[in-house]
C-alpha cells in the first residue's frame, strides 16, 4: 500500500510516516497543500492523510482536487478540533474519514488499512492463494501452516503479489506499491527482495518470474 502523509506539523508527519513504513507500507511525506497537491499529480496513492489545516494550499482544496480528479485515493482528514460540524464539513468535501487530533496511533492504522482495502476489488481481510495465508491487519504469514518471519519490505511485496490474484506485476509496480520516492527507480532491490522472500517462503517455489514482465503467485 502507498500513503501520502500531508501534515504542516512535522514532528508529528515523520513520526506517523515512520510508524506506517513499519507497518510495511510506502510511505511519501509533505509539509503543506501545494506539495501534496504536485505529488497527487505525480503518484498513484491508495490513501492520503491529510491534515486540514495546512499552509500554502488548504487540506480542503487538496481533498476537493483528488475528488475533482475522480482518483481511486481515499482520504483520511486530520484536525485538531473534534468539533461534529467540523466533522461532517469535512465529509461533504469528499473526505472518506475523519480522525480528530490527538489520536492514538492504532486507530491511525486501522483506518488507513480499512481505506486501502477499498481503493480496489474487495478482497477478504486475510489473503491466501497457493499454500500462503496472509494477515495484513496482523502482519503474519504462514506457509502450510507454518508460520513465517518477513521484514516489512518483504511483506510489502508479498502483499501485493498476493493481492493481484495471480495476475502478473512488474517490478516497477512493485517499486510504486511497496517503496517511497526516494528509492532509486534503476536499484535492484526489487529483484534482491523477491530472492529473499522466495528463500524465506520455502519449497516448492511459489514466487513465479514471467520474463521480460514481472512476477506472480
Amino acid at each position: 500500500m502507498r500513503v501520502l502523509v500531508v501534515e504542516d506539523e512535522q514532528l508529528l508527519a515523520d513520526a506517523v510516516a515512520t510508524g506506517l513504513r513499519r507497518e510495511a507500507m510506502a510511505v511519501d511525506v509533505v509539509y503543506d497543500g501545494a506539495a501534496a497537491l504536485e505529488r497527487i499529480g505525480v503518484n498513484d496513492y491508495d490513501v492520503v492523510v491529510l491534515d486540514r489545516d495546512l499552509p500554502l494550499v488548504h487540506g480542503d482544496d487538496v481533498c476537493r482536487r483528488i475528488v475533482e480528479l475522480g482518483m481511486p485515493t481515499r482520504v483520511l482528514m486530520l484536525t485538531a478540533s473534534g468539533d461534529v460540524s467540523d466533522r461532517v464539513e469535512g465529509l461533504e468535501i469528499g473526505a472518506d474519514d475523519y480522525l480528530p487530533k490527538p489520536f492514538a496511533f492504532s486507530e491511525l492504522i486501522a483506518r488507513v488499512r480499512a481505506l486501502g482495502r477499498r481503493t480496489s476489488v474487495p478482497l477478504p481481510p486475510v489473503l491466501e492463494r497457493a499454500g500462503i495465508k496472509l494477515d495484513p491487519n496482523r502482519r503474519e504469514v504462514f506457509r502450510d501452516g507454518k508460520e513465517v518471519q518477513l521484514a516489512p519490505k518483504e511483506f510489502a511485496v508479498l502483499e501485493v503479489l498476493m493481492r493481484s490474484e495471480g495476475a502478473v506485476v512488474s517490478a516497477e509496480q512493485l517499486l510504486e506499491k511497496a517503496w517511497d520516492e526516494n528509492t532509486d527507480p534503476f536499484t535492484n532491490v526489487v529483484r534482491v527482495t523477491v530472492m529473499t522472500l522466495r528463500r524465506k517462503l520455502g519449497e516448492p517455489p511459489v514466487i513465479v518470474t514471467v520474463p521480460g514482465s514481472g512476477y506472480r503467485i
